[in-house]
């Protein structure tokens, strides 16, 4: 899962806003600042979405590969082949791990036997891999719906912060109109 710095808000003081003789539009340019962070923080958000998108793309290869696996090894197709560490298929239900997939399960320390370091699994075997990949994959699937949820809050932010700049602008306006007209 990725990690996402939540106290990325930026500090503003007075004169960072420009000069301005309102209060009402020094409020209005903070409420846009605090809506360009939030706008910033979905951005953030989607860009992790669409990195754990791809991850999903690869772990249902990996897993669609590992179920054709399991089913060339129970129909005999293994035998005779050579794993990533040179060792040969003699049994009848086994058939080898490709670099690929045992790659990403170290990397994820996903669970998958390889007691013997052949990197040759039956049927069994394969059972546990693939439910390591299931698992891998509902939770990047988990995950994928909360930062979706961040993003909605995110956006509601965004949404407040300018409605609340615009109100203020509008404000400033009609005290600057009724000061021309004397009032």
């Amino acid at each position: 899962m990725s990690q996402i710095n939540f106290n990325s808000t930026s500090s503003i003081t007075a004169t960072d806003l420009g000069p301005s003789s309102s209060l009402q539009l020094m409020f209005a340019k903070l409420q846009l600042e605090l809506s360009e962070t939030a706008k910033s923080q979905a951005l953030e958000r989607m860009e992790s979405i669409s990195d754990q998108q791809e991850e999903q793309k690869l772990v249902s290869s990996l897993l669609n590969e590992a179920r054709q696996a399991q089913a060339d090894g129970k129909a005999g197709k293994g035998v005779g082949m050579t794993s990533i560490n040179g060792t040969t298929v003699e049994g009848k239900d086994c058939y080898p791990m490709s670099q690929d997939l045992v790659d990403y399960l170290d990397e994820h320390g996903l669970a998958y036997a390889n007691a013997d370091g052949d990197y040759i699994l039956g049927e069994e075997e394969w059972d546990l891999a693939i439910t390591s990949l299931e698992s891998r994959l509902e939770e990047l699937g988990t995950d994928t719906q909360q930062q979706m949820v961040y993003i909605q809050d995110y956006m509601g932010q965004y949404n407040s912060y300018l409605q609340g700049a615009n109100t203020q602008i509008s404000n400033a306006n009609q005290t600057l109109t009724s000061l021309a007209r004397g009032q």
